[in-house]
């Protein structure tokens, strides 16, 4: 009579959605370009209902080697294979994968590796591809198990436990289960137990062969399979391990398919599987036997799988792990030690929400600043949707929404996951007097935006005039925050960036002699080139004069680079102090820089009718009325009182700084004298 062939039921991968979620973050922050193998690990079950497959799981804590397993849940350990392409993918070569799975599984039963660790013997492979612009995924499983070169079959007729075994020699069998399971620190898939009558034995399967002459012994399995007669997946490796290293005869070997189900809140197991099997010898074969186990996908052929969660995910986390996406690949070859944390947590002020706000607003976004407040006091006219970036047709009519909210509302549009704020602000300026009624009003918004300045770590100017520049520039160099600073003219712009002051308190920095560039506590702000004070710019001008009239590029081009000398600041080690770089000679060109981004300049200034480009370096001014110590601490004395004479008095900042008297002595030693001596004849001239 022909012996029927034992067959296994194949494990069926479960991958829950949140381990794509953790491949896509681990590919984009960790991994990069490393197609090396890494560990994962999944785990089954031995409870599953009748009816549900033969299910191994894979989960968000895969990654995660220290992550606790579920109670009575088996581990499996894994090897995840992830490619760079999608070509990869597809000429991976699979038999190659499976024969290493399966020699690392042979050598560890021939070595006996796997009677101290059985788990070795439940393992898998995941091979994947993931396409993070579109979130689709590729996936082949492989659960590999070595093939004896003859079939293992049956000697005897499967048969349910409930027939070897009383109710209560089960309730006996359970109690011992649990006590073995309770010595381990992890779910134990294979174990060797005694099924003699009055005494029930459950021990690890290193002691296998102190039980090689008693009849009773069943070698054991937690059975995830549901399948009647079918024993699970598990069980191959485990028989192929018993072949090698059991003592005693390998005819009817005994074997316990534990199916540990609950019914109606009740452990019952009694429908686990008895079988008796003919295992053909292993010991003497000298090479690792064949290994099979790639999963047949869902129309059970010999293929990948793919999974599309582009329409499952949440948009607005698509769109922020989209936005990441850019940043996140010049890690990968060109700037590994880009810092995105620290870009992407700086608050960003944007003064004026403009051309130039509105430009700067969005490069912003796109470099993964996350927090962006924008003040302006105007409101969105017809001329401005085709310069200004952030606004539509729709924006200018019935008076015109205010610019800074309407911005800031076209940028959530834009990007969901940016914490964008508006607010209508006048910004009080030197020159433009206040009247009595209007102190309250003026002193309100003086208050305002110090709590932003300082509730913010940049500041950039972006403002139309040049008085409106001197307040905020004050308040930031009081707090040593970073200022960018951008002005526009008919064909040139300006970026700079202001010094950042080691201590305004402090003793007198040392000479410039003694440094190769001016450090960053030295720079110059916006008005250190200013020998007089700020006034009204607006006073006595035609409208070509008060609107700042450019070529429409220039723009573009200035809210470019005024984002990128902050980024280049951020990742600087010395952040808002770093030394200014300059284009005084061609030492630039091949030198090495500190700043992973390159050149951190003081100031970039532009002609564009000559397409020329310089970046200059200026020494703060210890006249300036905007930064000098005597202005700052005078404002940290006198407050808004200083402020108020500020704006009233035209002369007041020219006179505390010291200006009106450098002017002064300026015209009285313009002295010209002239000698009759025609061989001392000459010319002089003395100057400030």
């Amino acid at each position: 009579m022909e012996r029927k062939q034992l067959q296994f039921v194949a494990f069926n991968s479960f991958l829950d959605s949140g381990f794509w979620h953790k491949l896509s973050e681990n590919k984009l922050d960790v991994y990069g370009l490393d197609e090396s193998q890494k560990e994962i690990k999944g785990f089954y079950f031995n409870g599953d209902p009748v009816g549900m497959p033969c299910r191994m799981n894979v989960e968000f804590s895969a990654f995660d080697q220290d992550a606790k397993m579920p109670q009575r849940y088996l581990p499996m350990l894994g090897e995840l294979h992830n490619t760079n392409t999608v070509d990869k993918f597809k000429e991976c070569d699979k038999k190659e994968m499976i024969s290493v799975a399966g020699k690392k599984i042979w050598d560890s039963i021939v070595s006996g590796k796997a009677l101290d660790t059985p788990e070795l013997l439940a393992t898998f492979l995941l091979l994947t591809f993931a396409d993070l612009k579109k979130y689709h995924y590729y996936y082949w499983f492989c659960f590999p198990c070595l093939c004896p070169s003859t079939d293992i079959t049956f000697d005897q007729e499967p048969k349910k436990l409930k027939y070897r075994l009383t109710a209560e020699e089960m309730e006996q069998f359970l109690q011992a289960y649990d006590t073995f399971q309770d010595a381990h620190p992890t779910y134990q898939g294979f174990f060797v137990a005694v099924l003699s009558k009055g005494n029930i034995v459950i021990e690890d399967v290193k002691h296998m062969n102190k039980f090689e002459n008693t009849q009773e012994v069943y070698f054991g399995f937690c059975d995830p399979s549901n399948i009647e007669d079918y024993p699970g997946w598990p069980l191959r490796n485990f028989l192929m391990l018993i072949s090698y290293h059991w003592k005693g005869d390998l005819r009817g070997v005994n074997v316990l398919c534990l199916r540990d189900r609950s019914r109606d809140g009740t452990r019952d197991i009694s429908h686990s599987l008895l079988l008796s099997l003919n295992v053909p010898d292993i010991k003497n074969v000298p090479e690792c036997p064949k290994c099979v186990g790639w999963e047949k996908n869902e129309k059970q052929k010999l293929a990948p799988r793919f999974v599309n969660l582009s329409a499952s995910m949440d948009p607005t986390r698509l769109a922020a792990s989209a936005v990441d996406l850019n940043l996140k690949l010049m890690r990968w070859r060109l700037l590994p030690e880009l810092d995105l944390d620290l870009i992407s947590r700086t608050k960003c002020l944007l003064l004026g929400a403009g051309t130039l706000g509105c430009n700067v607003a969005r490069c912003l976004m796109g470099w993964g600043v996350r927090t962006i407040t924008l003040v302006d006091n105007g409101r969105v006219s017809y001329s401005n949707p085709v310069r200004q970036s952030l606004f539509q047709f729709e924006d200018c009519v019935k008076g015109g929404k205010p610019k800074a909210e309407a911005a800031a509302e076209a940028m959530k549009k834009i990007f969901p996951g940016v914490n964008a704020k508006g607010l209508s602000l006048s910004i009080p300026m030197p020159g433009h007097a206040v009247p009595e009624s209007a102190i309250e009003g003026v002193k309100k918004d003086v208050e305002t935006l110090q709590d932003l300045v300082n509730s913010h770590d940049a500041v950039f100017l972006l403002l139309d005039t040049r008085e409106s520049r001197w307040l905020p520039t004050l308040m930031a160099a009081e707090k040593q925050k970073i200022v960018i600073c951008s002005a526009l003219g008919f064909d040139t712009y300006l970026v700079m960036r202001h010094g950042v002051r080691s201590d305004t308190e402090g003793a007198d920095p040392a000479p410039l002699s003694s440094y190769s560039s001016i450090p960053g506590d030295q720079l110059g702000c916006y008005f250190c080139n200013d020998v007089v004070a700020p006034g009204n710019s607006l006073k006595d001008r035609t409208l070509d004069q008060q609107c700042t009239v450019s070529r429409p590029g220039i723009s573009y081009m200035a809210s470019a680079l005024a984002v990128e000398l902050l980024v280049s600041v951020l990742q600087h080690p010395e952040l808002g102090k770093a030394p200014a770089d300059t284009s005084a000679s061609d030492e630039h060109l091949s030198k090495d820089f500190v700043c992973p981004l390159g050149l951190v300049p003081h100031q970039i200034r532009c002609f564009v009718s000559r397409f020329q480009q310089v970046l200059p370096a200026c020494k703060a001014f210890d006249k300036c009325t905007a930064c000098s110590k005597t202005v700052i601490e005078q404002f940290r004395r006198d407050g808004f009182d200083f402020l108020r004479r500020a704006f009233n008095d035209p002369s007041y900042l020219e006179d505390l700084t010291g200006l009106t008297q450098m002017h002064q002595e300026t015209l009285d030693a313009e002295v010209w004298g002239f000698s009759d001596d025609e061989e001392c004849s000459s010319m002089e001239v003395s100057s400030s």
